[in-house]
């Protein structure tokens, strides 16, 4: 959430970015709120010395009667004080958390995602001599995905991926784990892209794959709960993605400054209800309630969290050049970048099957938003304690990324040409 004193003296920035986001929030409200609570604050510490006052003077020998009853006064006008502290500060939490991240300058303000920005168009579509098939016509051809015995034993949009598909499933998983532990490679990245960044390698972690309601909520990825699954007897939620299990483990932690940054590459099977979906996003394995990701996430100090956001980017950029993937960056606008987001970067690649880019990647900033409500922080060298920036962005959604190799790859017998980096991870199998 957003530091109530940045509110107090930017209240009109703050309510017009809310406004931007989309988020219904009155900052008056807030504002009155949190000074209702400082006073009532101040006047439950006023009585509460009064009464320290008194309760030593009772010490040693029999009070008298008005001793007595001003204690019993006290005592009474501290409890009335404390039952308004406790509604003041429930409703000024209440809206605190209803505030926005503050946008970063150069996000582009629009009030619908067809405001977003297309940044820049890479690689060139693939010509083919034939009419190219969804990934899916081609799957169910050669045997990779079975969705109809996965909706006898789980419903709809769940799928056994076989065979083949499970071998290039893990051959991406390998290939990202060795690119973004290699030091050599990091500096190859961070160089084609200008940035001057720690080359600190990515630690792979395989996460929990449930989280505490407190946690996913200080997270702020709780929201929207309709598209999260609930365990019925547990205080436990499915996470929707690693970095919300990532995000999280460092919660009322303090970090000496020589840790960071701190880089984790998580791999997770995540699960989302996909509400609403309808049409071709129903096809194959696009939108499915259960899917595995690649997830980057890391803590960094302040100074350094705009440029951990843009070495995010360049890997993503760098993981779909090497798969020889057309694609294009989005830069998000104002309401499409998420409320916790100070900036959102979304990529998307070719699918000639479906004629159109679809997106493959995201990449979100989010200050100190997050680690404020974590309690998430940093010593620095000169001894103050500030709250870490935190950076999440998508390595690779497995399902999405082999929809692309697939239909970009794919040869008129149905065949798929398996990228160069890939092929030493599947034994050097170059057509599966």
């Amino acid at each position: 959430m957003l530091d109530i004193r940045f509110i107090r003296t930017h209240p009109t920035e703050v309510q017009e970015n809310a406004k931007r986001k989309g988020y219904d929030v009155s900052i008056d409200e807030l504002l009155r709120w949190d000074k209702s609570k400082r006073e009532l604050q101040q006047s439950a510490d006023e009585l509460r010395e009064k009464r320290n006052v008194i309760s030593s003077k009772m010490k040693g020998g029999r009070p008298s009667d008005e001793l007595v009853a001003e204690g019993k006064a006290l005592k009474e006008r501290l409890g009335e004080i404390e039952g308004a502290l406790k509604e003041a500060d429930e409703s000024f939490t209440r809206l605190l958390k209803l505030v926005p991240n503050m946008a970063a300058d150069d996000v582009p303000v629009g009030a619908t995602e067809d405001e977003n920005v297309i940044a820049k168009v890479v690689g060139e579509k693939p010509v083919f001599d034939f009419s190219p098939r969804n990934h899916y016509e081609i799957a169910e051809q050669r045997d990779w995905i079975d969705k109809e015995r996965a909706a006898k034993v789980a419903g709809s949009r769940f799928a056994y991926i076989k065979g083949d598909l499970v071998k290039l499933q893990f051959a991406i998983i390998q290939y990202v784990i060795n690119t973004l532990g290699d030091e050599g490679r990091l500096q190859e990245i961070a160089q084609a892209a200008g940035l001057n960044v720690s080359l600190k390698p990515f630690t792979p972690i395989l996460p929990p794959l449930m989280i505490r309601t407190d946690l996913y909520d200080a997270m702020d990825r709780l929201e929207p709960r309709d598209d999260r699954y609930k365990l019925e007897d547990d205080d436990l939620w499915l996470q929707g993605s690693a970095e919300h299990v990532l995000g999280s483990m460092h919660a009322d932690e303090i970090f000496d400054e020589k840790q960071l940054p701190l880089r984790y590459l998580g791999y997770a099977t995540s699960f989302r209800r996909e509400a609403g979906t309808y049409g071709k996003d129903m096809e194959g394995i696009l939108r499915m309630h259960q899917f595995d990701k690649l997830e980057m996430e890391s803590f960094t100090i302040g100074d350094d969290g705009l440029k951990e956001h843009m070495l995010f980017v360049a890997i993503q950029e760098y993981l779909l050049a090497s798969l020889e993937l057309p694609y294009q960056v989005i830069q998000k606008c104002t309401v499409d970048i998420g409320k916790p987001n100070a900036r959102g970067i979304d990529m998307e690649a070719w699918l000639p099957g479906q004629d159109r880019y679809r997106e493959t990647h995201t990449a979100d900033y989010m200050t100190d938003y997050q680690s404020r409500r974590l309690k998430t922080r940093v010593r620095r060298e000169n001894g103050d304690l500030e709250l870490v920036h935190t950076n999440d962005a998508t390595a690779f959604a497995l399902g999405r990324i082999m929809i692309a190799i697939i239909e970009n790859g794919q040869r008129q017998d149905g065949t798929v040409a398996i990228p160069a980096v890939l092929q030493p991870y599947l034994g050097g199998k170059f057509i599966l």
